[in-house]
């Protein structure tokens, strides 16, 4: 590996805590002023840093390479790795992080130190998330995310806010210990807990001393990442969690945190270690279409936007998780994709739904109408990524939910790949109406003299939706390039 390529390396664990730092040792008053700036270096480097690995990588024929940080041992837990998809995931955190700090600016008030060090704490667990080799340091990374997470929600020391983070406390407190058990477990019949010994162990699980303690193991395991999630029925802290946080970090939060604490954990579990493990995938899948029905039902009923979204977003990770049950490359191919464009569209409606209430007060859809024509771009980027929710062609959700029902398809259970089709048609609705009650019809009384939110806002629309447009347009492209790679 080139000396090049290690410093560029060095950017995804290193940069986060080099903020941290150097937001701790100034006079408070002058990291008061700098820390959004940092905030925005720290993701735009990330998002930068991606694509020059990403560059690399393809250059030089290579899928993925390991790496050290900071020291340079040879025992495999001590050592990262990135891949194709970690670098998906890689671009997608600094993407999301960078559109919560342009948010932040009017929206985080005096907290904006605390926030800064908060989400550089969550950043580097994110990215130890995306780039570990064994069970046991994405526990830690999880962790990490987790209790800054946490910390996140209640910023504001507010009532709903406190209780938003103490759900997501209690919660995350039971899925560790899910999580862990389930660990030990597998530790106990691989004697090991690197991705690549635990695979080995368990190809043939089915003859192992004891299979029924793995099925165990499989079921705390996939239960725990499954309340990390937010996927029915674990589900009951995701709407308090998104609603009563800081519009900031409602977009950190739903754009990416929960995708990579436990949907990013599921697809590495399926893809890289429970291969070929029929009853994970069974599981999986009717978790997945359980989500996908009943969260975008419960949409249809919710009348604050940012709960509408969390909603959403337990529909739309349930299509992610359907994709990684298929147990086929089209399917786990079509899950990366969408984990891409959920973290697009739906952090572009978490940073809409900031606009809305920077400018109203509220986000309370009963209380608002006829922004059209006072937030003009605000509306379009809400049409733009609500249609791409819902997975109308040619934007970028419909070709990664096509994929997906595709890969369904191909596994003969047609009856699921039905209902996960008929349930854009629920997405649909719950958008339609979001935007007839928030933007459509005259101007409710109050809000005449309503503007559109500038600024860091306004532009994270207008970039976001550029991505979700082109993306969908550029699609055949990056089929064919995930083809010449042999992906699929």
């Amino acid at each position: 590996m080139s000396a090049g390529l290690e410093f560029v390396l060095l950017v995804f664990m290193g940069l986060p805590l080099l903020i941290v730092l150097i937001n701790n040792l100034l006079k408070r008053e002058i990291a008061q002023k700098i820390c959004l700036s940092l905030g925005l270096i720290a993701g735009i480097g990330q998002m930068v840093a991606a694509i020059v690995v990403f560059v690399s990588l393809n250059a030089a024929g290579q899928a993925s390479v390991d790496f050290s940080q900071f020291w340079n041992l040879t025992a495999g837990a001590s050592r990262f790795s990135v891949d194709f998809f970690s670098l998906l995931a890689l671009f997608c955190i600094g993407m999301v992080v960078t559109a919560g700090f342009l948010t932040a600016g009017k929206t985080i008030g005096d907290k904006r130190f605390n926030f800064t060090n908060l989400a550089m704490i969550i950043l580097l667990g994110m990215n130890g998330i995306a780039l570990v080799t064994d069970l046991f340091s994405l526990y830690v990374f999880l962790e990490i995310t987790g209790v800054a997470s946490f910390v996140m929600i209640a910023l504001n020391k507010e009532g709903n806010g406190i209780e938003g983070g103490f759900k997501y406390l209690v919660m995350s407190a039971i899925a560790t210990a899910f999580i862990l058990g389930g660990l030990a477990f597998i530790f106990m019949q691989s004697g090991s807990l690197l991705y690549s010994d635990v695979a080995s162990a368990l190809s043939d699980w089915q003859n192992v001393d004891q299979p029924a303690l793995l099925i165990v193991a499989f079921a705390l395991v996939l239960v725990g990442f499954s309340i990390k999630s937010g996927i029915m029925p674990f589900h009951g802290w995701l709407p308090d969690a998104y609603q009563s946080a800081p519009a900031a970090v409602s977009v950190i939060l739903g754009g990416i945190v929960t995708k990579m604490a436990g949907v990013y954990a599921i697809l590495r579990l399926t893809g890289d270690i429970f291969v070929g493990v029929n009853l994970v995938n069974q599981i999986l899948m009717l978790l997945a279409i359980v989500s996908i029905v009943l969260g975008a039902v419960a949409a249809i009923t919710q009348t604050d936007f940012k709960r509408i979204l969390a909603y959403s977003s337990i529909s739309q990770i349930g299509y992610i998780l359907l994709g990684a049950s298929c147990g086929s490359a089209i399917g786990l191919i079509g899950a990366m994709l969408h984990f891409f464009n959920h973290a697009t569209f739906k952090t572009t409606l978490f940073v809409n739904s900031a606009a809305v209430e920077t400018a109203t007060g509220t986000t309370e859809i009963e209380k608002l109408g006829g922004l059209q024509e006072k937030m003009p771009v605000t509306g379009v980027s809400s049409i733009l990524a609500f249609l791409s929710t819902a997975g109308i062609p040619p934007l970028a959700g419909f070709w990664s939910k096509l994929l997906i029902i595709l890969a369904v398809w191909q596994t003969g259970n047609f009856f699921i790949a039905g209902l996960a089709l008929f349930a854009s048609i629920f997405t649909a609705a719950y958008f339609l109406r979001l935007q007839r009650c928030v933007f459509f019809g005259s101007a409710v009384e109050g809000l005449e003299n309503t503007k559109e939110v500038t600024g860091g806002i306004c532009l994270s629309s207008v970039v976001l939706s550029v991505i979700t447009v082109g993306f969908g347009l550029l699609f055949p492209l990056v089929l064919l390039f995930v083809q010449s790679q042999g992906l699929i």
